[in-house]
């Protein structure tokens, strides 16, 4: 039976790109068609991330949690290579390839869950992060909230950045 992972399917598809509650352009997707690919490496304010560095820590932390899914053990904690990277570094990628693997990301983790039963949510890992055992319940719903947080943080990050805001003092 998928009632459950059917569940965390749809709400993680949906902070990406669906129909949310808290309003009609509050998607991940929808932020990112706000804001010019010009200011997408660029901080609005020191001690906020740029868009660039938000989508690639998502995509690390969703790419993670494919891995635990297929191997049963976490193999990042918070301070992992990788989990914020630079500007500098995100520059070298190139924005539409940041956006690709976070998208890719995505429908691999939702290609994996559609494999899965509900029982899988009650299986346990080994998480290296919280330095024991986890559910695979507890990681799904876990980077849901992750998507949700950082969805907040996309969305004030776009609103300086598109009122001339910059960690080097207003555009323009």
């Amino acid at each position: 039976m998928q009632i459950l992972i059917k569940n965390i399917i749809e709400q993680l598809t949906e902070v990406n790109n669906g129909k949310l509650w808290i309003g009609t352009q509050s998607t991940i997707e929808r932020k990112l068609k706000q804001i010019d690919e010009s200011l997408v490496f660029t901080r609005p304010i020191s001690g906020l991330h740029s868009v660039a560095e938000l989508i690639s820590h998502l995509t690390f932390w969703r790419r993670e949690a494919i891995s635990t899914i297929k191997t049963g053990k976490g193999n990042v904690t918070e301070e992992s290579m990788g989990n914020w990277r630079t500007n500098d570094e995100l520059i070298k990628s190139g924005w539409q390839k940041l956006k690709t693997d976070y998208y890719n990301s995505l429908t691999e983790l939702v290609e994996l869950l559609q494999q899965k039963e509900d029982s899988f949510l009650s299986e346990q890992y080994d998480d290296i992060d919280f330095g024991g055992k986890s559910t695979y319940s507890y990681l799904l719903n876990g980077m849901l909230h992750h998507d949700l947080y950082h969805l907040g943080q996309l969305g004030i990050t776009i609103k300086f950045l598109n009122k001339g805001f910059t960690s080097g003092g207003l555009i323009g």
